[in-house]
């Protein structure tokens, strides 16, 4: 997560999705540790816990409508547990400039890289 605070926005963010009756009590935010020598916090990194079959497309839908309330320059990084390194970001301003087609196109996109169920094939 990129913008100004990061922490109030994984916050706000864990909130839409906890609201979620599908994704309640799966979501959890997480101190990132910090490498050894570096200077700084850890960030906080938000983790969904999907089954097979459930939520994904629930999360895309609220990621989205999310970021389309955000103003200012926010980014959200999306990433698959794992160690396939498959990441997607989306941002506030990408996804308030889509029309009806691209937000579907982008859930998608979003669903796809969230299911657990094509990890393993």
């Amino acid at each position: 997560m990129s913008g100004d605070n990061p922490a109030d926005l994984i916050r706000d963010l864990y909130s839409w999705l906890s609201e979620e009756p599908e994704l309640r009590g799966r979501t959890r935010i997480h101190a990132d540790a910090v490498p050894e020598g570096a200077l700084g916090s850890p960030a906080d990194v938000l983790q969904l816990i999907l089954g097979a079959g459930g939520g994904a497309a629930t999360a895309a839908s609220v990621v989205i409508a999310w970021l389309n309330t955000r103003s200012g320059e926010v980014t959200v990084k999306l990433s698959r547990g794992g160690d396939d390194g498959e990441t997607l970001e989306v941002t506030a301003k990408g996804v308030r400039g889509l029309d009806p087609v691209g937000v579907r196109e982008l859930a998608t996109q979003i669903a796809h890289l969230l299911d657990t169920a094509h990890q393993d094939r």
